[in-house]
């Protein structure tokens, strides 16, 4: 009893020991658990969301639509579920300006059913819920009227039905008819759209580089009012997906599996009975218009007949008077007059007839007339059959030509803007959850093993002697083992609830301000809690394990024997004369007393250089991405706008750019969404062993002839990695395109492991795959833009056209492709340049206008700023009790030198000096070493963060650096403050007091 009285007693008088294990302990924990739960919460909440919500695994589209065929090959593919046909139509509307929107059918099948926020959900003709971007746009309410107008059918759709007048819709077999939706609206509800969590009143801005969105806004209604039997896609959920976390990688390999199976004969096949249904289509209708020609030609034709008859009966008439009166003349003489006029005209060949019917024709105006009109229009009628015929057979010859393959798009959630921005901010915020807490465990466990082998030797007295009563060394290292278990299991205790509650807490409310998460909720998790806690007492009960032992392996007369002072030694410092003899008698104590005592100046120094380097770490992360804008869209991109339109209406895009006069100079490049893939088959190819995965790009073809002028437009420099984060880049200008290969965006090559000389898979718009050569990794820090040359397109993938571009003469004779954007160096101020950006996407030949200037002023990443601000918090909290533990350490073991100093006659303030000076010291040489140090880790974190379509180009700017030293010097001020008190309370007296 009186062992654990004695333990007791010595607990309570190592309180501030307690307290400092106890907060290193709270602060790791913390760390360790808050960003990694904050996380979680978000991926769980989502993915119960997007059950609920029923999100589409699976999302099929086709440039020519998707017949009830396709839709019931689908539904036999193995492994899904279920199959929802959708239709939706592309509309505009006048709201300060033209604005596009679109029109949703909501589907019947339960997948991707809009979230009710307001309101009710439509259910009559001409209702509709609208998402609150468009409420905050337009400043319109439930009950509130709108008419759109309906856009004209895109050049993706196919038209069999151009002969002689057809009607001009989309029809494949007269009974598919693209879908049509009420034009005249009433907004009944608010919804959000689970494809689309972007919250319209938080940080819009933040994501508008990674927006996807071809239209404005999209628009729910019922099926009620919707014609046409069309699908524009069909949407899918997978067997088992939903037991699946939706982020994880369990997840992606189960839709992956149906995903490939709809890749291979299910997508090919049903591709070709597509095209076969619109050439099927085409032949009908061309068949329909030879019948329907034939018809009318036979009219008209029956119709002239009918009139020459009736012509001719009148010249026989003629002809038969006339013939007859010459014959009456001849029987003058006294016979039948009626008889011989008669038996006249009956009597005439033909040949005569003839002769006379000619005879009367031409000396009649009329009649001459008559024969003239009915000659002409059997010509012409003659002419119209032949041209109809020649038409029709053109026609048949060009059908084939004239309807391009149909193409299948595969698409996962991952082709979901809302969804990927989600998933990469949240994965990059993990990730640097999992770093930090690695750098607050060594802190913990250094400055446990200072304060814990203090507390050791002070009691090595007391140790020696219940070790020589007979008490066993594990009973008495147990009251030291239980005191930094407690401090540890308080501390951590605490750290998990400012872990599972206040961090997430923290982290929500700034996601919330990104993304809308309906039914979000904190969540605790008891074995990773649990873990993070272990992790700590292992590392802190290792560390009292080890001074344990360090003193225990004495023998007991040993121990109750004072320690023996140090030796005295020569510093380097006193060999070098002309300096040690300047230096006076308080500094020269100060510097053996620095020096000397080597574990106190490891551990002074390392754990002040590793709270600074947290610090350092975390302003070189704000500062890498506060820079990503300037670099990207002022340093990087060297045109002022890229203007992207549709394919038939890019030389109308040209004409209306030109005619602006604008433009100072331009590149005419074409422009495509694909992918890039890297296979980990591990035959070289990659650019790094065991590589994989896939990332959306934006392949830009460049015309043969121009290919020098890319340099102008985008700055091209050669990066090769580096080991500090940062890379090694070329001169500027040094890389050209060529027609050996592809130019990679930094952004996509670091996320894959892509470098010069590495073979990738390449995607292009019309979804064509072709393996590519990287012939070099271009700088680039935002998108992954992958270059390649006209020539070298056409060869991978089988542009028929583009073959020979090479050694064309002339754009005329062979141009390949339809450069569909345009890069441009603009006039005016920057602000000019925004308003021209925002002018162009109005004009209807314009599918998008972006203005870098716009784009280097609006780039925010405030996710990560707020985590990087909690970061700096919790690292200056660190520093805050690692310099409070040091200080205090470096008092209790140094009592009797300051008693010492008081008896010969210091006063309060010098022995503060005296004492606070080599702490100041010892911070600075930790300042100067956390700063690199800092920079290092800092590298080494912004390199883990892959995010789809960013590259972090590492920036520390020296403010930072000098925030960092401030405010690790601040925090030793701070702590002189509390330690200056404990150096007044010394007693002299007491102090010098023998131990023995």
């Amino acid at each position: 009893m009186a062992f654990v009285k004695d333990m007791l007693r010595m607990w309570a008088h190592s309180w501030k020991r307690f307290i400092s294990i106890a907060m290193i302990t709270l602060l790791g924990v913390a760390v360790l658990t808050g960003i990694y739960a904050g996380c979680r919460d978000a991926f769980r909440s989502t993915d119960r969301f997007f059950d609920a919500q029923g999100l589409h695994d699976v999302q099929v589209l086709s440039t020519a639509g998707l017949s009830n065929g396709d839709i019931a090959a689908l539904r036999k593919v193995n492994g899904v579920a279920k199959v929802q046909a959708e239709r939706s139509q592309e509309v505009t509307f006048d709201l300060d300006g033209r604005k596009s929107a679109t029109m949703q059918e909501i589907g019947t099948d339960g997948i991707d059913q809009p979230y009710l926020q307001e309101g009710r959900m439509p259910k009559k003709a001409g209702e509709i819920a609208v998402t609150r971007k468009f409420i905050r746009d337009s400043g319109k309410r439930i009950g509130s009227r709108l008419t759109v107008t309906p856009e004209s059918a895109s050049s993706d759709t196919f038209d069999t039905n151009d002969t002689n007048g057809a009607d001009g819709t989309n029809e494949t077999n007269g009974t598919d008819e693209a879908p049509s939706f009420p034009t005249k609206l009433t907004i009944v509800g608010v919804v959000l759209d689970p494809q689309n969590l972007s919250n319209p009143d938080g940080y819009s801005a933040m994501t508008s580089f990674r927006s996807t969105a071809t239209t404005d806004y999209t628009f729910f209604a019922p099926s009620d009012g919707v014609t046409g039997t069309l699908c524009t896609s069909a949407t899918l959920l997978v067997k088992g997906a939903a037991a699946e976390s939706t982020f994880d990688e369990s997840y992606e390999n189960t839709v992956k599996q149906v995903t490939d199976r709809i890749d291979g004969t299910v997508k090919t096949d049903r591709q070709k009975a597509r095209r076969q249904e619109l050439l099927d289509a085409g032949n009908k209708k061309i068949v329909d218009a030879r019948a329907e020609a034939d018809k009318k030609f036979a009219d008209a034709q029956s119709q002239i007949d009918a009139n020459r008859q009736q012509f001719n009966q009148q010249v026989d008439q003629i002809v038969s008077m006339q013939a007859g009166a010459a014959a009456a003349g001849a029987a003058a003489n006294g016979a039948n007059v009626g008889a011989a006029a008669g038996a006249g005209a009956s009597q005439l060949d033909e040949t005569t007839r003839e002769t006379m019917r000619e005879t009367i024709i031409a000396a009649s105006p009329e009649l001459t007339q008559a024969k003239q009109q009915l000659d002409q229009a059997q010509s012409q009628l003659n002419e119209q059959k032949a041209s109809t015929e020649q038409t029709l057979k053109t026609k048949e010859n060009e059908l084939k030509t004239s309807i391009p393959q149909v193409r299948w798009y595969v698409q996962d959630r991952q082709s979901l803007g809302g969804f990927s921005a989600l998933k990469s901010d949240l994965d990059s915020i993990q990730s640097l959850g999992n770093a930090f807490p690695i750098v607050f465990l060594l802190v913990a466990v250094m400055m446990s093993l200072t304060a814990m082998a203090r507390m050791v030797e002070e009691d090595r007295s007391l140790i020696g002697t219940y070790v020589g009563l007979g008490y066993g060394r594990l009973a008495v290292a147990s009251r030291y083992l239980l005191f930094a278990l407690l401090a540890c299991l308080i501390g951590g205790g605490l750290g998990l609830i400012a872990g599972f509650l206040g961090i997430p807490a923290f982290l929500l409310v700034v996601l919330q301000g990104m993304y809308v998460m309906p039914g979000l909720r904190l969540e605790y998790d008891w074995l990773y809690g649990s873990l993070g806690i272990a992790l700590f007492v292992v590392g802190v009960l290792a560390a009292t394990i080890y001074a344990c032992v360090q003193e225990m392996r004495q023998t007991p007369a040993a121990l109750m024997r004072p320690k023996a002072p140090r030796a005295g030694s020569r510093i380097l410092l006193e060999r070098i004369r002309p300096v040690w003899n300047r230096i006076g008698f308080l500094g020269k104590v100060t510097a053996r007393n620095i020096f000397r005592f080597k574990s106190r100046l490891i551990m002074t120094v390392g754990g002040v250089a590793g709270c600074t380097a947290l610090i350092v770490c975390g302003l070189a992360i704000n500062d890498t991405v506060a820079d990503l804008g300037i670099k990207q869209y002022r340093d990087i991109y060297q045109y002022d706008l890229m203007v992207v339109s549709d394919d038939s209406d890019a030389s109308a895009m040209r004409t209306k750019v030109a005619s602006d006069g604008r433009v100072t100079s331009s590149l005419d490049v074409r422009i495509e969404s694909g992918d890039l893939t890297v296979a980990g088959s591990g035959d070289g190819d990659s650019g790094k062993a065991g590589s994989s995965g896939s990332e959306s790009i934006q392949l830009v073809a460049v015309p043969e002839k121009h290919l020098s002028d890319l340099g102008e437009m985008v700055t091209l420099q050669p990066v090769s990695s580096g080991i500090l984060g940062t890379s090694g880049v070329g001169k500027t200008g040094s890389l050209k395109l060529d027609d050996d290969g592809v130019i990679v965006a930094q952004s996509a090559a670091s996320a894959l492991g892509v470098k010069a000389g590495s073979k990738v898979r390449l995607t292009n718009g019309d979804g064509v795959r072709a393996t590519a050569k990287v012939s070099a990794v271009n700088r680039n820090l935002i998108g992954s833009d992958v270059y390649v040359s006209e020539t070298y397109y056409a060869k991978l993938f089988d542009s028929k056209d583009a073959k020979n571009t090479k050694n064309s003469k002339s754009s005329e004779d062979s141009e390949a492709l339809t450069w569909n954007a345009m890069l441009a160096k603009l006039s005016g101020s920057d602000t000019s340049q925004t308003d021209y950006a925002e002018s162009l996407e109005e004009d209807s030949s314009v599918m998008k206008a972006v203005s870098c200037a716009h784009m280097a002023d609006s780039f925010k990443f405030d996710l990560m700023g707020a985590v990087v601000a909690l970061i700096v918090a919790l690292a200056g909290g660190l520093a805050l009790v690692v310099l409070f533990t040091l200080a205090n350490t470096n008092v209790s073991e140094r009592v009797r030198e300051m008693a010492t100093l008081k008896v010969l006659g210091f006063f309060d303030r010098e022995v503060h000096h005296y004492v606070n000076r080599e702490m100041m010291i010892l911070t600075v040489m930790g300042v100067i070493l956390g700063l690199p140090l800092g920079r290092l880790v800092g590298g080494m974190l912004t390199m883990a963060l892959n995010m789809p379509s960013l590259y972090f180009e590492v920036e520390v700017k020296p403010l930072s650096y000098v925030i960092a030293a401030v405010a690790t010097m601040a925090f030793a001020l701070l702590v002189q403050l509390f330690v200056n008190p404990v150096l007044d309370r010394i007693d002299p007296i007491s102090s010098l007091k023998s131990v023995e």
